[in-house]
């Protein structure tokens, strides 16, 4: 009998050891995978290929449906939103106006799709059976993105190729379902989760390559390369193209920090801002998790744009505005990229925090000329003339930040109440609280929600942790009630 016993606790342990190791299995396999192969065609500015998607069911939902947004629509010529506004049409548009659009040619794997939405930005696919929470479920679609001729995020630009967005990506998923993400003009109309990605891209030999992932391998046969690209856990994937960049890269802490550059006078400098601020915000905040991170100067209409492990720096701006920028950008990286948000109904909370994040490392790093007074008192008075300025044309000003992109009236108020006001309710929020726990509670808060999308209570709740009554002090900012 104690034989017996003691085979079958063997057993058990065994059965129990075997069990404990899927656990750790399934949890490191429970995120979804996209493997995307596409060939850049620059004769016809088209991208063309497959986006396979082993989905991973993270809900606690039964769902017999997915959707992906086709942010590359909003570029075709009846679009009901524009993707520039009105104010930088003729900046964006070097060209004239130029039109492009992403196709659906088919999707394998599924009962059937369609393409829909509020602005044709939405390809719904119906799956052969339902996925229940914890299942998987694979799906394969074929597009076709035609890039307009736009100093943009996705488009050709005066030199270089934007593919930001440039694949259909599965909706972030929420309490009320699947979020669809209409393209607004005016800040960043995108909301996803974090997957695992392995990207092939076929594209001439003559151009280099910027992107999100680290290169696997790469071919080159007449005249074109191929190249496989890897980048885990990430919320999206761009690349950025161009026979006209020049390269400076350093390693920092283990990551490959690149700088990819059009004309650039002092590329060392421009490297050493990208270089630095990873490094602070490394030690401020929290580890940066990605391989390689890709700076990258290129025709933009805008300042710049962040995406996980590439950034997008306008090839327009001055020196100082330039450094600036690629700053604010690496931000991104944690306030974005890492931790995610809804930047449709709280643009603040990305922009204004990574705005401040920006003033800290200027703050620590005395030498790139900028003073946390100085941006404070210029982000004030930005504020504080469009105040005025939108009282006397309204005689009432909307300051909320809690708000939809679709209730901006365009991209003055937008960048007036999400980054000035954002910057200035993060510069007293740590004037009330002390460095100390402003520190330790932004450090709480890239802990908790690294690699998820948290909300704007998740944001707030974190400091409301650290002991102080401050429900009054951020509802008198997000509210509006607060006069700066």
């Amino acid at each position: 009998m104690k034989k017996f016993i003691c085979i079958l606790l063997v057993v058990c342990t065994a059965v129990l050891a075997a069990a404990a190791s899927a656990c750790k299995k399934d949890s490191r396999a429970a995120v979804s995978r996209y493997d995307i192969v596409a060939t850049y065609d620059e004769e016809s500015r088209t991208l063309s290929g497959t986006v396979e998607l082993d989905y991973y069911n993270n809900t606690d939902n039964e769902l017999s449906d997915l959707k992906f947004n086709l942010y590359g629509n909003a570029f075709r010529e009846n679009a009901k939103y524009k993707p520039v506004s009105e104010t930088y049409e003729n900046k964006a548009y070097y060209g004239g106006k130029s039109y492009g659009g992403m196709e659906i040619a088919n999707v394998e794997g599924c009962a059937g799709w369609n393409v829909g939405g509020e602005d044709e930005n939405v390809l719904t696919v119906n799956l052969t059976e339902a996925v229940y929470p914890d299942q998987r479920a694979t799906v394969k679609i074929s597009y076709t993105l035609t890039l307009a001729k736009v100093n943009h995020r996705t488009g050709v630009a005066e030199k270089s190729v934007n593919l930001g967005n440039f694949y259909p990506i599965l909706c972030a998923y929420s309490k009320e379902g699947f979020i669809e993400c209409p393209y607004y003009s005016c800040g960043d109309p995108f909301v996803s989760d974090c997957a695992d990605y392995r990207v092939t891209l076929d594209y001439p030999a003559a151009y280099t390559a910027a992107t999100s992932g680290k290169l696997v391998t790469e071919t080159e046969t007449d005249g074109r390369k191929k190249c496989e690209y890897s980048l885990k856990n990430a919320r999206d994937f761009a690349i950025a193209l161009s026979d006209k960049f020049q390269t400076v890269t350093e390693t920092v802490d283990g990551v490959a920090v690149s700088y990819y550059y059009l004309s650039d006078n002092n590329p060392q400098v421009s490297l050493a801002a990208a270089c630095d601020s990873l490094k602070y915000f490394s030690k401020t905040f929290g580890a940066y998790k990605y391989p390689n991170l890709s700076v990258v100067q290129t025709g933009f209409t805008y300042g710049g744009m962040e995406y996980p492990a590439l950034t997008m720096i306008a090839d327009g701006l001055d020196s100082d505005n330039h450094i600036y920028t690629i700053v604010h950008e690496t931000a991104h990286q944690w306030w974005y990229a890492m931790v995610g948000s809804n930047q449709l109904t709280d643009g603040w909370q990305d922009e204004g925090l990574a705005e401040y994040s920006t003033v800290m490392f200027f703050e620590s790093n005395t030498g790139y000329g900028f003073t946390r007074t100085g941006l404070i008192t210029t982000a004030t008075a930005a504020y504080r003339a469009f105040f005025s300025v939108y009282g006397q044309l309204n005689g009432d000003v909307d300051t909320t930040m809690n708000r939809n992109l679709s209730e901006y009236t365009g991209d003055f108020e937008y960048v007036n109440v999400t980054y000035n006001k954002g910057m200035i309710m993060f510069d007293m929020l740590r004037n009330t609280i002390g460095d100390e726990k402003f520190v330790s509670c932004l450090a709480a808060y890239f802990k908790q929600f690294n690699g998820k999308i948290a909300s704007a209570e998740d944001l707030t709740g974190c400091f409301l942790k650290c002991g102080t009554d401050l429900e009054g002090f951020f509802s008198s900012f997000i509210d509006g009630k607060i006069l700066i």
